[in-house]
């Protein structure tokens, strides 16, 4: 293994470690044991590598918790979402979030703007090459769904989803805890003009839609084959798994892809659990 390789898992297993103990105090001397290298030399390899310096992640990474707690979990008070991105007050959170964000939490959780997030938030952890996934084959059951289409950019994504967890509250339809959720992108968003770009939103539902002022209607998820592998982690690099199914296991499984679009079903959602805990399952559907 080459040195350049070494350092690259060196700087992914604190990244990893990071992000799964989040909770937890989290030093420069700490973390630099994790990745079994002198503290002045990992604080400078992972800088150039990055971008950014380890705390700076280790703060984008709490603050980023902290932005889906406020923007999608109401009942949590401000408060302890400040503690809980370990700031010793709500004061003191409440600058850094607004030097970050240009809101203050409040701001944020009223109305948030997607399109600094996006700009200030949206990192990916480091990768290291490309990994087999494990691919099955499966006969997908046709889905009667409700869902809420997203036109435009991409970055405005959470801002429809944060509307069709509204109509599912007020509504008590396609509850949350009950129902499966899916997403349908109908495009790369890398490749798709941003007032081309189309992401529905859905939630198993059976029956009609009821008029409503959200933009949610019925529709269905085709049945059929399917290749379908387990996605873990951040929902920034889908994309990876989704390269993975078309650029190295459809070419070599022989299979032929429908004319319908990938689609993911989401097992457990980012206000919920850390980004390293999130899964989902990524559908490509086949002939």
């Amino acid at each position: 293994m080459n040195a350049a390789i070494r350092q690259q898992k060196r700087i992914k297993a604190v990244c990893d470690f990071i992000d799964e103990h989040l909770d937890e105090v989290l030093t420069l001397e700490s973390l630099s044991d994790v990745a079994a290298c002198s503290k002045y030399h990992f604080h400078r390899i992972f800088k150039s590598s990055t971008g950014i310096s380890i705390m700076q992640y280790v703060l984008l990474s709490r603050m980023k918790r902290a932005s889906f707690r406020l923007a999608f979990e109401p009942q949590v008070s401000v408060t302890d979402i400040a503690f809980e991105a370990s700031f010793e007050s709500l004061e003191a959170f409440s600058r850094a979030f607004s030097r970050l964000l240009g809101q203050t939490p409040t701001q944020f959780r009223k109305q948030p703007d997607w399109k600094v997030w996006h700009k200030q938030l949206e990192f990916k952890s480091p990768t290291i090459g490309e990994n087999p996934m494990d691919v099955r084959i499966i006969d997908f059951a046709q889905r009667d769904i409700a869902f809420l289409t997203h036109k435009g950019s991409p970055e405005l994504v959470y801002e429809s989803s944060a509307k069709f967890i509204a109509w599912r509250k007020s509504t008590g339809l396609s509850p949350i805890k009950s129902s499966e959720t899916f997403g349908i992108p109908y495009s790369d968003p890398n490749d798709t003009p941003e007032d081309e770009f189309r992401f529905d939103i859905a939630g198993s539902h059976q029956g009609a839609v009821p008029e409503n002022t959200f933009g949610v209607q019925s529709g269905t998820i085709q049945a059929g084959r399917c290749a379908v592998v387990t996605h873990k982690g951040s929902h920034n690099s889908i994309g990876d798994s989704i390269r993975y199914l078309y650029q190295t296991w459809l070419p070599e499984s022989g299979e032929t892809p429908r004319e319908y679009p990938c689609f993911f079903k989401y097992l457990n959602f980012v206000h919920e659990v850390d980004e390293c805990e999130l899964v989902t399952k990524v559908y490509l559907p086949i002939i």
